[in-house]
């Protein structure tokens, strides 16, 4: 008779800090396993406390309040398969990563990561301790010995070629992997060489749903030796496959299952958006959004995310018009609206606004206008923004794309108040790009309705912030695609002046772009949260000093 083990992968979406919760997530995975008859049920890594913990897991009380949890499990879930998790262990003062292995009423394997990533988002070396290289474990009397790297520790030949010289059968990695654009082809071609070096199946298993600024996009799969594609989970959603290994001559294989099929780059940028603010609101509690909707795509584009990410009845618009809102801007912010079935208030700020000016006038005296009556301006949209926030316990959001988030062309506590921002690693560019991508195509995730969203108008002309007569953004900046060019090189590539003028870009124009840049910092440092798209996301991806007067002279 072919020997068969049966695996439960819980691709599932656990929340920081929410132990007891994640612990009954865990449990219900395993109920949904045993109920297949399934001998080993697996989570990803670090599932018991929620990841990234950042320094919460430096304390030691969370520390033991997510071991108690473990040992509960274990207990729990004695009788039928067994558990594998991810979470912290302090063992002789030092601080790992594991993944623990419950049977029978108790913690019968602990794997400790080897591998700590210390680059882009990551700050394992910070917190954790590395230890050896762990051995592989049995479930049962007959199953496969299965060795388990922790996510990094699959990115390398070491710790995998190790458990397999070791006796590892099957390689089972958890995994807690973000998302950035492309970011999958990478990780299965890392896997793919472990599978070809060790000649064993190997089971990839990553987390879902959003933390901070981070969205973790799941996509596990199982790979049999060779290389070939045995199953594939869905991206982004929480999900469970139950896969079957038998044993061949050759050694164990999965049997092959459902293999889901992945969307294109732009469709995936949205849903990292759309998942990033559904998990940010849900996690912290938020019910309800508003936003400031100018006519502009910039504000089209983050309702549109918002109300796919909640609901139309869950997000509030506001336009606040000055003298210098075109009618084009109120019939435009007004038909998206319309468009996405969203409240729609207005709020005029011409009245605060000649307060304001009244209220300095014997200080300002004489002095031409100048950026300061236009920064007044989006100061009073703020203030008033916030304040309807603060009374109707709506969430403010905020619409800055990252062409201006780079580039500092956003208002300190003006457009830049609120506490999220959907749109903060999405350059100008690609904004365009998606409002189109969003008006054709219409997916089950969506709350919002399907059709043409963002009407054509707002997509079509100039941008422009309104703050002065006939004000246009390309005032004050390089066009956008001559702009997001040379961000695309100086922040996402880290290309020197000479470079960027080496592929046809303007020196004086890119000079005055890496200047902006360095002279911006400040700005991002208080700035709202959002998704991380790319591997240079502004915040932990690229970290610069605020205080810097080196400019490059190349």
């Amino acid at each position: 008779m072919t020997k068969i083990f049966r695996l439960t992968m819980a691709q599932q979406n656990p929340t920081v800090g929410d132990i007891a919760g994640n612990a009954a997530l865990a449990r219900d995975a395993w109920e949904a396993g045993r109920a297949a008859k399934a001998d080993l049920v697996a989570l990803p890594e670090m599932f018991i406390t929620g990841y990234q913990t950042q320094d919460l897991v430096a304390r030691p009380a969370f520390v033991a309040d997510a071991m108690l949890h473990i040992r509960t499990l274990a207990l729990d879930c004695a009788d039928g398969p067994a558990l594998a998790i991810g979470g912290p262990m302090f063992e002789d003062d030092r601080l790992y990563n594991c993944y623990f292995v419950l049977s029978g009423g108790k913690i019968i394997a602990t794997m400790r990561k080897h591998f700590l990533p210390n680059f882009n988002v990551f700050d394992e070396v910070r917190l954790f301790k590395s230890d050896g290289i762990s051995g592989p474990y049995t479930i049962g009397t007959d199953g496969p010995r299965i060795g388990s790297p922790i996510c990094e520790d699959a990115w390398y030949p070491d710790v995998c070629e190790a458990m397999t010289e070791s006796g590892a059968e099957i390689l089972l990695v958890p995994n807690g992997s973000p998302y950035f654009r492309d970011k999958f082809p990478i990780r299965m071609n890392k896997m793919v060489a472990r599978v070809v070096e060790n000649n064993v199946p190997l089971v990839y298993l990553n987390l879902v749903g959003g933390q901070d600024d981070q969205v973790f996009d799941g996509g596990s799969f199982v790979l049999n030796p060779g290389g070939q594609l045995a199953v594939q989970m869905p991206v982004f959603d929480s999900d469970i496959a139950h896969v079957d290994f038998q044993k061949t001559d050759q050694g164990w294989e999965a049997i092959a299952g459902n293999k889901a099929t992945l969307p294109d780059s732009i469709e995936q940028d949205y849903r990292v958006m759309v998942e990033g603010l559904r998990d940010y609101m849900r996690k912290t509690g938020f019910k309800k959004v508003l936003l400031g909707l100018s006519g502009g795509i910039d504000s089209a584009i983050v309702a549109t995310i918002a109300t796919d990410a909640l609901g139309p009845d869950n997000v509030r618009c506001v336009m606040l018009p000055s003298e210098y809102t075109s009618q084009g801007s109120l019939n435009d912010a007004a038909a998206a609206a319309n468009a996405l079935g969203v409240k729609y208030d207005t709020v005029s700020i011409a009245g605060p606004r000649a307060a304001v000016t009244e209220a300095l006038a014997p200080l300002f005296g004489d002095r031409p206008a100048d950026l300061t009556e236009e920064n007044i301006q989006s100061r009073i949209r703020g203030l008033l923004l916030m304040a309807q926030s603060n009374k109707f316990g709506e969430m403010l959001l905020t619409t800055g794309n990252k062409s201006e988030v780079a580039v500092g062309y956003a208002t300190i506590y003006g457009d830049m108040a609120g506490g999220y921002n959907p749109i903060k690693d999405m350059y100008k560019t690609r904004v365009f790009e998606t409002c189109r991508w969003r008006n054709a195509n219409h997916r089950d995730w969506m709350q919002g309705p399907a059709g043409e969203v963002i009407p054509t108008a707002i997509i079509d002309k100039p941008p422009s912030a309104e703050l002065r007569p006939d004000q246009k953004d390309e005032d004050s900046l390089p066009p956008y695609d001559i702009l997001d060019g040379i961000l695309k090189m100086l922040v996402d590539d880290e290309a020197s002046v000479a470079e960027c003028v080496a592929a046809g870009y303007d020196r004086d124009v890119v000079k005055k772009v890496e200047h902006l840049i360095y002279i911006s910092e400040y700005k991002r440092f208080q700035s709202a949260p959002g998704p991380r798209l790319s591997n240079r996301a502004f915040w932990l991806d690229r970290r610069y000093p605020i205080v810097n007067r080196w400019r490059d002279g190349s």
